[in-house]
């Protein structure tokens, strides 16, 4: 990549994360908590300690802002807090006893509200605009 592509590249990233919707953020901390987890798993294959380390502290920090940012109003909010909690105390583990199964326990459920949240994007969509919004 040349560096015009790069610097092209950057602002493109960096135009889409603040022109996106709250729904769309949401959904690209989910996706990059997921790519941390993916980079976390490779490290603790190549015994790469502190590579592993930093990208589960990511993931862990993406998490820990989804937590912060819901409406503790909503019945919902106070049923994922606790997910969202053992979704951390688990990466604390995995990062402690390099174990690569719990880090994909959490993809596991990262995807899960990933695509949930993806169906719930589609759906406003649909009824703010009556057709079939893509994300």
């Amino acid at each position: 990549m040349t560096v015009q592509t790069a610097a092209a590249f950057n602002a493109y990233k960096q135009n889409s994360v603040t022109t996106a919707s709250p729904g769309e953020l949401t959904l690209m901390l989910y996706n990059g908590c997921l790519k941390f987890l993916t980079r976390a798993k490779k490290a603790i294959e190549e015994k790469n300690i502190e590579e592993k380390n930093t990208n589960i502290q990511k993931a862990q920090a993406i998490i820990s802002e989804l937590m912060s940012t819901l409406n503790k109003d909503l019945e919902v909010s106070k049923q994922m807090i606790p997910l969202y909690d053992y979704m951390n105390r688990r990466l604390m583990e995995a990062n402690i006893n390099n174990d690569s199964t719990i880090i994909t326990e959490v993809e596991g459920l990262v995807t899960e509200f990933r695509d949930t949240w993806k169906e719930v994007i589609k759906i406003t969509r649909q009824q703010q605009y009556g057709t079939a919004g893509q994300v």
